[in-house]
């Protein structure tokens, strides 16, 4: 079809399928039954759930063809699409309105009334030598998943011993790891930032870590991947910039995507600083017949107010039907700043994170409080009981800026609960004062977001000053430790030159707390934050200077484990 020919309804063309571009598609079809949709994919596959491709290597899903969600086919039949897969866009002629289309060997021109570009993401390739390595795999797409699979298959057949490196602990990387864990490789896990899954604040990371560890996982922390070269029995190495050298059989590379934007800047179209292409609230660029989509537009982060691609699904599914509405003259949604909501599975935790961290607000030079806990994840006297552990920021004035947390259970309800409480711009107040379900088996009268709330009230308003575990020598310089657990948690493990008294004893035995003092303040400390926080009300109940640690001594070995083994007097 070129550009010349008669056309009875506007032309709708799309750029990409997937999330963005095929819920534009499918919604522009209600809007709209007369209009002409075409849909232009390079791939092979126009539909297809890439966030289950893990869990297909893992063989948790079982059948390869349950990822193919929808084909040209399916999609003529219930939508009436012109779905073209193998169609590759290679210019946009802004000023004819008509697109460049290449299909195998023949090249043909486009014309279109509206276009919208949901050309996604791109992997980035590292400086690594050897990255084209046969042994090295990506995992992003319905290719890259047959190729690792089939080569996952080959090594498990030939040997017994089988060994895999993933380059990369962000949320792909962690699925992939898990999933060469459960076909019974051994996988090594590389890492150039100092902790697994860069997106969660640092105190959380090591459940992360430990758990990846108790399930065979070697982590390589802090250093990076430099080459991958033939090994002599076959399969590959990897070489780190620690000089360690690793055995590998199958590596997957996953270190981040960019986004895709190369068609966007050859016709001229207005990019944001950091190549995604900029668009309004309604998805248009700067092109008034273009609009875009996904994982190649520039969005605004919702705390910190920078700009940047998120690559997550569910706003590119949001944002091809805010587009479709533009498209169509219906009435749209304006685009909302993104929170970056996401969830793992590793092994048998979970972690989940949305709105900043608190390494994005330091960079914005946002003002705000942290504050830890370690709740129950349902009632504590129902059985099976786990251990929800959270960290949250608020602003001075009681905003919710951004939460995580890291357990076993009841993890992705209550991150689900704060990115509804960010959207709507709620406070510590709001979140105490939340109504939320509860019966014994599902979760507390007091559920973790409300003491959430309950807590970030107290720090705020100086009913419980803190003090946290990255200040840990300052403190120790400036403080009298008082540490209020019990006896025998003390005889395990604790800082020395900590004074214990056990909280239930602390009414009677202030006089030897004022005299250890000397006039210092003291920084008071349990095991998780509640029995300290009585201590500190009694101390200021008595004039006494306190502090409470956020987190207890959870969260200061977590975040402290070398300064620990060197104060620790067991």
């Amino acid at each position: 079809m070129t550009a010349s020919d008669r056309r009875p309804s506007r032309r709708i063309v799309i750029v990409g399928g997937v999330a963005g571009g095929m819920s534009a598609a499918a919604r522009a079809r209600r809007l709209d039954e007369h209009a002409e949709i075409v849909v232009l994919e390079q791939g092979d596959h126009v539909s297809f759930a890439n966030c289950g491709l893990p869990y297909h290597l893992s063989g948790e899903i079982g059948s390869r063809e349950d990822l193919l969600l929808h084909t040209p086919q399916s999609l003529a039949r219930t939508l009436n699409l012109d779905v073209r897969t193998g169609h590759r866009v290679t210019a946009i002629d802004r000023a004819r309105r008509e697109v460049t289309v290449v299909s195998g060997v023949t090249t043909d021109r486009l014309a279109y009334d509206a276009l919208l570009l949901a050309p996604g993401a791109v992997a980035v390739r590292p400086p690594i030598e050897g990255l084209d390595h046969p042994a090295v795999h990506s995992l992003r797409t319905i290719p890259d998943l047959d190729r690792v699979t089939g080569a996952v298959d080959a090594v498990l057949a030939e040997r017994e011993h089988t060994h895999a490196v993933v380059v990369g602990a962000g949320f792909i990387g962690l699925e992939a790891v898990e999933a060469l864990a459960a076909r019974g490789m051994r996988v090594q896990l590389v890492e150039l930032a100092d902790h697994v899954l860069p997106p969660l604040d640092a105190e959380l990371a090591p459940l992360l870590a430990e758990e990846l560890r108790a399930h065979g996982v070697d982590l390589h922390l802090g250093v990076s991947a430099q080459s991958v070269a033939d090994a002599p029995d076959g399969g590959a190495t990897v070489t780190l910039s620690d000089g360690s050298v690793l055995p590998a059989d199958v590596v997957i590379v996953n270190v981040g995507v960019r986004p895709a934007s190369a068609l966007a800047e050859e016709a001229g179209l207005e990019l944001g600083e950091r190549g995604a292409i900029r668009v309004d609230t309604d998805q248009r660029t700067s092109d008034p017949h273009i609009w875009a989509v996904g994982d190649a537009v520039e969005v605004r982060q919702a705390v910190t107010g920078t700009s940047g691609a998120v690559p997550l699904a569910g706003p590119a599914n949001r944002q091809g039907r805010r587009a479709a509405d533009a498209i169509c003259g219906h009435r749209t949604t304006p685009q909302q700043p993104v929170l970056g909501t996401a969830v793992v599975r590793v092994f048998g935790l979970t972690a989940a994170v949305t709105g900043a961290n608190q390494a994005a607000l330091r960079s914005a030079g946002i003002e705000h409080e942290v504050v830890h806990l370690h709740p129950a994840h349902h009632a504590g006297y129902y059985p099976g009981a786990e251990q929800v552990h959270l960290v949250a920021s608020f602003a001075p004035d009681g905003r919710l800026l951004g939460a995580q947390a890291v357990g076993r259970a009841g993890v992705d309800k209550r991150v689900d609960v704060l990115a509804t409480a960010l959207r709507a711009g709620m406070t510590a107040d709001d979140l105490a004062e939340l109504e939320l379900a509860y019966a014994p088996p599902y979760g507390s009268a007091k559920d973790p977001v409300n003491m959430l709330g309950f807590v970030a009230q107290n720090v705020l308003d100086g009913t419980m000053p803190q003090w946290q575990a990255w200040d840990l020598e300052q403190v120790r310089a400036e403080s009298l430790v008082l540490d209020v657990r019990s006896a025998e948690e003390y005889a395990g493990d604790h800082l020395d030159g900590a004074l214990l008294v056990p909280h239930t004893e602390l009414r009677d035995r202030l006089d030897e707390v004022r005299t250890a003092a000397e006039g210092r303040p003291v920084a008071v400390h349990c095991a998780s934050g509640v029995r300290s926080y009585l201590a500190t009300r009694i101390l200021r109940g008595e004039g006494i200077d306190a502090r409470n640690l956020s987190g207890g001594w959870l969260t200061l070995r977590a975040v402290r484990p070398a300064a620990l083994s060197d104060t620790v007097d067991a």
